[in-house]
């Protein structure tokens, strides 16, 4: 039988290091992210259908086992997941250490909760007991730097190399973490790598810090180097092209493909627009409901941008902001919301 691991652990450095080494340790692995709060229940509930049609698919040869890692859950958010891991037949397994999950901890025998080491510390040493990994401990160092700062142990020799790490993650918003999760969690597990394969040098962490530049850019490059920026903007714009179906709206008959908190519009959406010629425009719109619009003279979207956001500005570039905009952590629920809001401005 076949185990397949569902992931969902934290955005920061401790989170995404969790995954960091389950990638290295499963063969089957489905991840994602949530931020605290509201966002863990929408990704539970996006994990447990995942679960329910991958089970459908591979049948009696299918075991599930779901981790959750850098993240405290409520009594009532523990007493779902438990309930939907036990309707689905899967294992469930949770590896924390925020206190404000005691009560749950007490609860739920699944919950591990250990106040003294970081969420890294705690899966990495789970991964040895109970999968054999990493035998070698060859990634101990990069585990022990991630435990050093996120608990905040200042007189640890990788205190300072984790503080680099630190802003490494939480600078790195080139790719948007809602509209494409693998890709976002790709970069930021490369990065993580990059820093494992310079942690032992001398001057480790001035080395890293001076490095990080070409480390992002590495990720970005295709065939020929460029500027950072035009990298990034080619590489969003070319997953907004293969993922356009997903993402296209209309207004008054005109055709456009809408980002969610994907910023660098000037960048990105003329990018966009070049790939994409049988679309009229390019909109990319955040959490607060502010919104940039981009064309190729196909579309005047300044009139557009007065029209639905008492907007304004060029024939090709544009802005505005939606009033009672509703923001969701579930990127079909923003398209759906922007649609029927536009919809009701003709």
């Amino acid at each position: 039988m076949q185990q397949y691991l569902y992931h969902l652990s934290h955005i920061d450095l401790d989170g995404y290091g969790c995954q960091y080494l389950t990638s290295h340790c499963f063969e089957k692995i489905e991840c994602y992210n949530a931020n605290y709060g509201p966002e863990v229940t929408a990704r539970l509930a996006e994990l447990i259908k995942k679960i329910e049609q991958d089970k459908f698919i591979h049948g009696d040869s299918f075991e599930a086992l779901i981790l959750i890692t850098d993240l405290n859950l409520t009594t009532k958010e523990a007493s779902w997941i438990e309930k939907e891991t036990i309707r689905i037949g899967a294992k469930l397994q949770l590896l924390d250490h925020h206190a404000t999950g005691s009560n749950a901890a007490e609860r739920f025998a699944w919950y591990t909760l250990d106040t003294t080491r970081c969420a890294t510390l705690i899966t990495y040493d789970w991964l040895q007991q109970h999968y054999h990994f990493d035998k070698e401990n060859t990634l101990s160092n990069i585990v022990k730097a991630i435990n050093a700062i996120d608990i905040w142990v200042s007189d640890d020799t990788l205190f300072e190399y984790g503080k680099v790490m630190l802003g490494m993650i939480s600078g790195a918003r080139e790719i948007g973490r809602i509209l494409f999760p693998d890709q976002d969690r790709a970069f930021k597990l490369s990065m993580i790598e990059a820093a494992k394969e310079r942690i032992d040098k001398k001057d480790a962490p001035i080395e890293l810090d001076d490095d990080l530049h070409q480390i992002k850019k590495s990720f970005f490059i295709k065939t020929k180097n460029d500027t950072k920026d035009n990298l990034v903007a080619y590489y969003v714009a070319d997953l907004l092209t293969k993922d356009r179906q997903r993402l296209t709206i209309e207004y008054k008959g005109y055709k456009g493909i809408l980002g969610y908190n994907v910023g660098n519009s000037s960048l990105i959406g003329n990018a966009c627009m070049v790939q994409n010629p049988d679309y009229d425009f390019y909109m990319d719109v955040n959490f607060r409901g502010n919104f940039s619009l981009r064309s190729n003279n196909k579309l005047d979207v300044s009139q557009m941008a007065a029209h639905i956001g008492n907007g304004g500005g060029h024939p090709n570039a544009s802005g505005g902001k939606i009033d009672g905009y509703k923001d969701s952590f579930v990127y079909a629920d923003v398209r759906q919301f922007i649609q029927n809001y536009i919809n009701e401005k003709k």
